[in-house]
């Protein structure tokens, strides 16, 4: 499990949502240092955090852990239910276009992640 990438997404958000490290330990009845330690990837949150913090971040469980599964083949689908949740029908049919185009470019070039 790559706790930093989990951190991270804590971290991503929290501030997404508006949230400082102060009201989310206090949402979810946690410890400022202990927010703190979690979006720093020092700390293991138990699945009881997990789900708290899930919970009021208006995400799933899956969505933090998203990408920390090495083969996990529904890793994004949060993500994009998000991204076309608010869009037309023709905006989902463009964004589709972009999303095969791009899929196209990646397997004929490659693609390398940033750091």
């Amino acid at each position: 499990m790559d706790y930093i990438a989990l951190g991270q997404r804590i971290r991503d958000l929290r501030r997404k949502r508006g949230l400082t490290q102060e009201k989310l330990a206090e949402l979810v009845d946690l410890s400022v240092p202990y927010i703190s330690h979690l979006e720093r990837g020092t700390k293991k949150p138990s699945l009881a955090v997990l789900i708290r913090l899930a919970e009021c971040l208006g995400v799933t469980v899956d969505r933090l852990l998203s990408g920390n599964q090495a083969k996990d083949t529904t890793a994004f689908f949060p993500e994009i239910q998000e991204l076309l949740g608010d869009c037309s029908v023709s905006e989902r049919a463009v964004l589709t276009e972009i999303a095969y185009a791009a899929k196209r470019s990646i397997r004929v070039h490659g693609v390398s992640r940033p750091p």
